[in-house]
C-alpha cells in the first residue's frame, strides 16, 4: 500500500495500483508499471552499454575520491555518478568496447574554488610525492583550504590518495605511494576550509614504477 506523505497533492511513498512512487536526491518520481523487454538489442545500445562499463571500471577503484571531488557538480547530479558523466563526456576516445579513457583529459574534482599558481609534483623516494604550490592566496580561496593529491594505475587498479591534506598555505605536502610495478596518473585539486566547494583538479603526470 501507498501513502501520500503530504496529502493528496503530495508525492507517493510506495505502490498504489499500477504506479510507484520514489525519490532521488530529493525529488519525487513516480513509475508506471514494469514491462518486460521485447525489442531486440542493437547494435547501438550494445555499444552504449560497453562504454558506460569502461567508465564505470576505471572510475570504481577512486570512487571514495571523486565522491567528495564531485560534491557539487550539478544540484541534483553529483559524486560517481557526476564524475562517470564528466567522464564519457569529456575523457573517453572510440566508440562502444574500443573505447578508452584518457587520464589526462579526466577531472577528479570539479568546481569554482580557486587552484593555487606554481603546482609541481616531484618524486622524492620511490614510495613517496612531494607536492608544492604557490603560497598566495588567491580571491575567493582561504589558507585553510587543503590540498587533494591522488595517484592512480588504473590496469591494476592500485589508489593512493589523500582529500583532506595540508592547508593551502603549507605550500606543500607528500603523498606514500604503492610500490608495485605500473603507471600512475598524478592528480592535485582543493577542497574548502569549510567543505563548501571543491576546485578543479590538474593533472600532473606520470610515474612508472619497475
Amino acid at each position: 500500500m501507498g501513502k501520500l506523505i503530504s496529502g493528496i497533492n503530495g508525492p507517493i511513498v510506495g505502490r498504489v495500483g499500477t504506479v510507484s512512487g520514489s525519490s532521488w536526491n530529493g525529488i519525487p518520481y513516480i513509475k508506471g508499471p514494469y514491462k518486460s523487454r521485447t525489442k531486440k538489442i542493437s547494435a547501438k545500445e550494445k555499444g552504449n552499454r560497453a562504454r558506460f562499463k569502461i567508465a564505470q571500471d576505471w572510475l570504481s577503484p577512486i570512487l571514495d575520491f571523486v565522491r567528495e571531488g564531485f560534491r557539487e557538480y550539478t544540484p541534483t547530479v553529483k559524486g560517481f555518478i557526476a564524475a562517470k558523466s564528466y567522464l564519457m563526456k569529456n575523457a573517453m576516445e572510440g566508440s562502444g568496447a574500443d573505447s578508452k579513457v584518457v587520464p589526462s583529459k579526466m577531472l577528479v574534482s570539479y568546481g569554482d574554488l580557486p587552484l593555487a599558481a606554481n603546482i609541481a609534483v616531484q618524486l622524492l623516494s620511490q614510495d613517496k610525492l612531494q607536492f608544492t604550490w604557490d603560497t598566495t592566496t588567491p580571491k575567493g580561496a582561504h589558507e585553510k583550504d587543503q590540498v587533494m593529491m591522488l595517484d592512480y594505475n588504473p590496469e591494476n587498479k592500485e589508489v593512493a590518495d589523500e582529500y583532506t591534506g595540508q592547508f593551502r598555505q603549507a605550500g606543500s605536502d607528500t603523498l606514500w605511494l604503492n610500490v608495485n610495478p605500473g603507471t600512475f596518473h598524478i592528480y592535485m585539486a582543493f577542497v574548502a576550509h569549510d567543505r563548501s566547494r571543491q576546485s578543479n583538479s590538474v593533472y600532473l603526470g606520470t610515474i612508472t614504477n619497475k
